[in-house]
């Protein structure tokens, strides 16, 4: 039998949920299969009620994107494009910003085209001090996809985003780093253990916080300031009357650590 594309578990003790892409022959290309494994492994941390998910891959790759053997390119018959990212990649991305839960990307090796910018869809990413990212479209004529083209920019700036998907040339780690993709860069012995503390550490945090700073975050980019400023004051206003609220000032002034619930 096979073994699945997809594979994850959750730490029951941190409530940590941690998914690898498996397909390390093909640097964990993405096959339609392998979506819709993704797909229902993602529903089923869902209702595991995880607290956090790292996402990573199997073996010397984080996600070389699509796997081009599995589209057909005989004449009059060719895979339709915009339908594959209709069905795969936009809901995948769509449904990565839009978990209550905190997402980390763990990215060992390669992240290069949709695996890039699935990487860029996470929260927070981690990289191994190996890895790196290529925008690789450029290369077989395509544009940036799964909202390369909106995510890239807002994290690097147009001229360094143009740079990237024109060029379609590897950036190292460090440099994804200094140019705000990535959040931390570890030696690459360290990566999942660095990954798994912080989803730890983000476990334990305010869940009705996690939701509402995510969302404030993600809303800016379509708001005017005093528009965003009135989302922060509704926001406060409802957690304000939270339980974890009333549980935080109080461990913060009785000097011990909080027990926030969870949604």
């Amino acid at each position: 039998m096979t073994e699945k594309s997809v594979l994850f578990h959750v730490d029951v003790e941190t409530r940590v949920a941690t998914l690898t892409l498996n397909r390390p022959d093909k640097l964990n290309s993405f096959t339609r299969e392998m979506h819709r494994e993704l797909n229902q492994a993602l529903t089923e941390i869902e209702a595991a009620n995880a607290r956090a998910l790292v996402i990573t891959g199997a073996g010397r790759g984080f996600c070389a994107g699509q796997d081009l053997a599995d589209l057909d390119f005989t004449p009059g018959s060719m895979s339709d494009l915009g339908d594959l990212i209709d069905e795969y990649f936009n809901p995948l991305v769509r449904r990565l910003q839009a978990m209550p839960l905190p997402v980390i990307a763990a990215v060992n090796g390669t992240a290069a085209g949709a695996g890039a910018n699935l990487a860029m869809a996470c929260d927070l990413v981690v990289a191994a001090r190996s890895a790196s990212f290529i925008q690789a479209f450029v290369k077989i004529g395509l544009v940036p996809d799964s909202g390369g083209t909106w995510l890239l920019p807002r994290r690097v700036g147009e001229a360094r985003a143009l740079g990237l998907a024109l060029t379609g040339e590897k950036l190292s780690a460090e440099k994804a780093e200094a140019w705000g993709i990535v959040w931390r860069v570890v030696e690459d012995a360290e990566l999942q253990q660095a990954a798994a503390h912080l989803a730890a550490q983000l476990a334990q945090q305010p869940a009705r916080a996690v939701v509402a700073i995510k969302q404030a975050i993600r809303a800016s980019a379509n708001k005017t300031f005093d528009q965003q400023l009135d989302l922060e004051r509704d926001l406060q206003r409802e957690l304000g009357a939270s339980p974890d609220y009333i549980e935080g000032v109080a461990a913060f002034k009785e000097k011990r650590a909080p027990r926030f619930e969870g949604l």
